[in-house]
Parts: C-alpha cells; sequence; structure tokens
C-alpha cells in the first residue's frame, strides 16, 4: 500500500541512487529536482543531474483492480489511485562543458544508472526517504515501482523546454510505473457463509434457461385494457409464483405502506388472478409497481419477485352548469379519489381543462370553461399521466365508448 507521500516518495529514490551512483565519478556534484526553468542559474557552474517531474498519468491497467492482499474474493473493495510518472534527466557539466564534454559523460553515467535500476527495491525506497518523506510508506507496496526508459520525441522535448522558456539542454526521459495510492473509503466485507442452502447441499441446479427464483413475467389488465379499474380482475404471469403463503403487492408514491392481496383461488406456477378491491378511497389512481412475495415449501422466509408497471385508471361522471355562450362549469364524480398531491386534468375533445385546486382528498372535482361552445364532445380524466378509459376493447374492432361523452347546451 502507499499513501499521498508516494509521489514525492519515488522522486526522492531516483535521486537518492543517482546521486550515491555519480558522486564518487564527478566532483561538487549534486543531484536536484528542480523545474526546468530553475534546474541551473547562471550563477552555478558546477556537475549537476537535475529530475524533473513533467508528467503525471493514470495507469489504465490497474483502473478497476482492488489493492492486493487487502480485498478477499467476494469483497467489495476500493480500487487505489494507480499513476504512471514521468520524468526528464538533464546534465550539466562543470564550467558549462567549457572545455570538455562533462555534461554528456554526467547524462551517459546517469542513464546507465537508471538503466541498472530497473525495479526500485523496498530497501533503496526506506533508505531514500527517511528524512525527506520518512511517511511514504512506499517501501510496503507489493507491486514494485519499474523504471524504463521513455522514448520522446525532439518535438516534444522543444515544446517542454519552450513551455519553460529556456533553452534546450540534452535530456533522457524516463516512466516509473505503478504507484498505488491507496483509497481512503472503506470497504464492505459480509460474513463467511455457514450453509450454502438447506442442510449445506449446495447451489441448485436446473436443466433449462428459467430463472430459479419467483419472478414475474406480465401483469395483464382485462380484456386487452392498458389499464385496470377499481374492482376488475388482473392477471399476473411468470414462474415460481406457488408456495405455502402468497401475496400480490401494490407499491404507490402516495401509499404510506403498500397494500397486499391474496390471489383468488385456483392460482399456478405460472399464473395469479387477483381482484383489485372497489376501494376509491383507499386506491389513488396512477401508476403501481406490482410484485408478488412468495414463501416457498420448505422455506420460512418469504422471496419477492421483480416489479412490474400497472396503471389504475380513473373513472368520471360529468355534470354541466351553464349554457354556451358562455361560462360552463364541468363537475366531475370521481373513483378512485383525487388526493392533494395529483394532478388532474380533464380532456374534452381535443382541449385539456385543468381542474381547481383540491387541497383536501375528494372524489369531486370542478373544471371551468370561460367561452364554452355547444356541443357533443368526448371526455377523458386524465391523473398523473394515467386516462380513464373511453375505448371498448371488449369488442373486435375496438370501438368508442358512448358512456363518455357530455352535452354542452
Amino acid at each position: 500500500m502507499s499513501n499521498t507521500d508516494a509521489i514525492a516518495a519515488v522522486t526522492a529514490t531516483l535521486q537518492s541512487i543517482l546521486f550515491q551512483g555519480l558522486k564518487d565519478g564527478f566532483s561538487g556534484l549534486d543531484v536536484t529536482t528542480r523545474p526546468l526553468d530553475k534546474a541551473r542559474p547562471d550563477s552555478e557552474t558546477n556537475n549537476r543531474v537535475n529530475l524533473f517531474l513533467y508528467q503525471v498519468a493514470r495507469s489504465a491497467a490497474w483502473v478497476n483492480a482492488d489493492m492486493p492482499r487487502q480485498v478477499l474474493p467476494g469483497e467489495i473493495g476500493n480500487p487505489p489511485l494507480p499513476l504512471t510518472l514521468f520524468y526528464l534527466v538533464t546534465a550539466y557539466g562543470e564550467a558549462n562543458d567549457a572545455t570538455k564534454p562533462t555534461g554528456q559523460r554526467l547524462l551517459g553515467a546517469a542513464m546507465s544508472i537508471l538503466h541498472d535500476h530497473i525495479i526500485l527495491g523496498a530497501e533503496e525506497i526506506r533508505l531514500a526517504t527517511q528524512g525527506p518523506v520518512p511517511d511514504a510508506d512506499l517501501d510496503r507496496q507489493i507491486e514494485r515501482v519499474r523504471l524504463t526508459h521513455h522514448p520522446i520525441s525532439l518535438d516534444e522535448l522543444s515544446k517542454l523546454w519552450t513551455g519553460f522558456s529556456s533553452p534546450y539542454r540534452l535530456s533522457a526521459a524516463y516512466q516509473a510505473s505503478v504507484v498505488l495510492i491507496e483509497s481512503r473509503r472503506p470497504t464492505r466485507a459480509g460474513l463467511p457463509v455457514l450453509a450454502r442452502g438447506q442442510g449445506d447441499s449446495g447451489i441448485t441446479a436446473q436443466g433449462d434457461l428459467s430463472p430459479p427464483l419467483p419472478t414475474l413475467d406480465a401483469v395483464t389488465p382485462p380484456q386487452n385494457q392498458p389499464n385496470a379499474r377499481l374492482g376488475e380482475e388482473i392477471v399476473l404471469s411468470g414462474v415460481h409464483l406457488d408456495g405455502t403463503s402468497v401475496s400480490v403487492r401494490f407499491d404507490h408514491p402516495l401509499l404510506p405502506a403498500p397494500i397486499l392481496l391474496p390471489p383468488a383461488a385456483g392460482g399456478t406456477a405460472t399464473r395469479l388472478t387477483v381482484t383489485i378491491p372497489n376501494q376509491p378511497a383507499n386506491w389513488p389512481a396512477g401508476f403501481y409497481g406490482v410484485s408478488v412475495a412468495v414463501t416457498r415449501n420448505g422455506e420460512t422466509f418469504a422471496r419477492t419477485t421483480n416489479q412490474l408497471p400497472l396503471a389504475l385508471a380513473p373513472g368520471a361522471t360529468i355534470a354541466v352548469a351553464g349554457v354556451a355562450p358562455g361560462p360552463v362549469t364541468l363537475t366531475a364524480t370521481c373513483a378512485p379519489e383525487i388526493r392533494p398531491g395529483q394532478r388532474a386534468t380533464l380532456l374534452l375533445g381535443s382541449s385539456e381543462i385543468a381542474a381547481a385546486a383540491h387541497p383536501a382528498q375528494t372524489g369531486t372535482l370542478t373544471f371551468t370553461l370561460d367561452d364554452a361552445v355547444a356541443g357533443t364532445y368526448r371526455y377523458r380524466l386524465r391523473v398523473d399521466g394515467v386516462d380513464s378509459r373511453i375505448v371498448d376493447r371488449s369488442v373486435t374492432p375496438p370501438v368508442f365508448d358512448e358512456t363518455q361523452k357530455v352535452v354542452i347546451p
């Protein structure tokens, strides 16, 4: 593992390796880690090697990998931050190479030393970081840091030096990889498994592709309708829907708790039927999530299937007060009752009219037409995106429901 000091630890280790390897062959040598514009001030003329970290990139190979030896199979860990470090090594000879090419000798010696240190050893890291970064923990990292020569074009080198407004000097580029900085987020580890199935019998295998657990495939309203109404029976299709205890669960955003209903007698493992009670005050119109809770034979707990949507349609009868042309009030008697948080509109012909404010749960809505036009109109009540039925699909081909009309005199 490594902490956030790992980058500085790599730099300190490379600086120490270069200094220890070069100090006996070059007098007055120092190894610095300065930016390019500060690497060699004009007032200094001694032998110098500058190690400049010019880029830090994330290693793609380790992006989704867990930290070695910290996450066991089956546990959910947090990947470390994997980094590749790019360095530029520049040599400066004494007296600016006025009489002999000391800088080139120095660069050759530095490259030879780095060539012999393909892997940064744990002891090298520990000794080099005792002073500058004593708590880096890079020496304890399981994955070793590998150092390789990084080919870089003359054009890239020139751009790098130009960015620092410094004259170009002969340099060599290297990359150090990988540096793993440990995530600070905690991991999640489940308790060990005591038994695999009843009697430690292991997993259950089957010879087909059907789901091994209770699963819903479809929730079908009656008469090929796109929605259901209060008092109607719906059909639930799926697999493994039988057991010692079976209940159908209806979830709605406006209900404090789901409604549980027993299925009708005669259900099978693949088909259940359930009737929505005609209780306008308890069942708000709108979209429900339907699932089935099944306690299977030999089990003491209920398994819940996946959830499928079901639209519960509102119903309304309209009373008209007023005569066209002029303001007309339409009063709708609704079932289910409309709740304060629900959006209700009346689609009259091709026009949509918003309901008057309803701060409390109510079975009556009021709609106002300021400039009504006399005529006969088909209507739909729309509540939270679900329309009352206007099409009779019990016959073929379907026809409009003639009861869903209103006459404005």
